[in-house]
């Protein structure tokens, strides 16, 4: 009987361990000639996003800590305890947790984390913070117009730690935030979007889902944000998406999905698809795209050569933009779970003015611990520009 490890990353640790002890020993017969790649294929193995993952992770380590201050707003919660332990671990990141600080001590304990207050992490306490008067101030000058009197302002500065995260950022106290594993995506963006806003010349948030399946990698909006969005949201949201593609290392070819089939349809919902296609391609027009079209035709190039033979996606689609935001969860979700392994990279939030992303509760360790890795990797850019 093989004990698996309560940490995976300790089969990264261990393996090469073994393996060197071994050679150095003379047991081995065939020693590793390199140990660092060895170790490299065994986090491939544990981590199916690492591939994916990697250069965000190089950018992440490399970037200087004091600009890589990331708040995690719900930091009592376990996974997100237990995805700072890694972060530290990794140097990734110098986490802020939002947290009282008795509970975040006990339960630190008690799931036998190495932690320390003020060593590994610094602690803002919703409780009492010197802070506290300067931040439900700002938010109070922010919303005053928009029915938010002096002690609603007061009182949701002391509970809303989504809000406390989002002003730590327009304070310059913190550089990113990490959100969402409990509660909706509603709840969440109502208060980023009061206090940090869109990025400029951005109308429309979206929330875009990587996902690392067998034989590909497949991008999916807008999965949590818009409910049914116009042909002009579409079409932002397919560039927004389309830019991000591209800092993350991949070349984007989006497809417009849809019941209908390049005119099939003439429903409402196929109108505004096709109306999208013709704003991307005016505001775009070096991104490949083509729609609207079924699913089975977005991934098999063989099948739209026969519908369409002179479509402009030159290869599978990688980016699916879908009408409305059923369909969008329903397919990622899916996917997700039947062709997915679970293992997927975001939400990753799009058209906000800082780096910030909206998780869900059904977010694992690994993904928090990639989402902070990615996060990182946008405050160092924002830094950059």
């Amino acid at each position: 009987m093989i004990p698996k490890p309560f940490d995976p990353r300790l089969m990264m640790k261990i393996a090469p361990a073994v393996a060197k002890a071994a050679e150095d020993s003379g047991v081995a017969l065939r020693p590793i000639a390199d140990l660092q790649a060895y170790a490299g294929h065994l986090e491939r193995f544990v981590y199916r996003s690492g591939t994916f993952m990697k250069p965000i992770f190089q950018v992440a380590k490399k970037a200087p800590m004091e600009k890589k201050r990331i708040v995690y707003a719900e930091a009592e919660e376990e996974r997100v305890l237990r995805a700072v332990q890694v972060v530290v671990d990794e140097k990734l990141a110098r986490p802020i947790l939002v947290g009282r600080p008795a509970v975040l001590e006990q339960r630190i304990q008690k799931f036998g984390l190495r932690l320390r207050a003020g060593v590994d992490f610094d602690n803002i306490n919703p409780d009492y913070d010197e802070r506290y008067r300067e931040y439900w101030s700002a938010y109070l000058a922010m919303t005053k117009r928009r029915g938010v009197t002096e002690q609603y302002a007061r009182l949701e500065m002391r509970r809303r730690h989504t809000l406390i995260g989002a002003m730590m950022i327009h304070k310059g106290d913190a550089d990113g935030m990490i959100c969402g594993t409990y509660g909706t995506t509603d709840l969440h963006l109502r208060y980023i979007d009061q206090v940090l806003g869109k990025r400029e010349g951005v109308s429309t948030y979206a929330a875009m889902n990587a996902l690392i399946l067998p034989d590909r990698q497949v991008v999916l909006v807008d999965t949590h944000v818009n409910q049914n969005p116009s042909a002009e949201q579409i079409a932002e949201m397919t560039i927004l998406a389309a830019e991000e593609m591209r800092r993350l290392g991949l070349l984007p070819r989006a497809a417009l999905l849809s019941h209908s089939n390049f005119g099939s349809s003439d429903s409402e919902s196929a109108r505004k698809m096709r109306a999208a296609l013709e704003i991307i391609r005016d505001k775009a027009p070096d991104l490949e795209v083509d729609g609207e079209m079924h699913g089975d035709a977005a991934l098999d190039p063989a099948l739209l050569k026969s519908m369409m033979p002179d479509s402009s996606l030159t290869r599978e689609a990688n980016l699916l933009v879908l009408p409305n935001i059923d369909a969008a969860n329903i397919a990622y979700n899916l996917l997700k779970v039947a062709a997915g392994n679970n293992i997927a990279i975001g939400p990753i939030l799009l058209g906000c003015n800082a780096p910030v992303h909206i998780l869900t509760p059904s977010a694992t360790v690994r993904r928090v611990v990639n989402m902070t890795a990615l996060c990182v990797m946008d405050a160092v850019a924002e830094r950059n520009q």
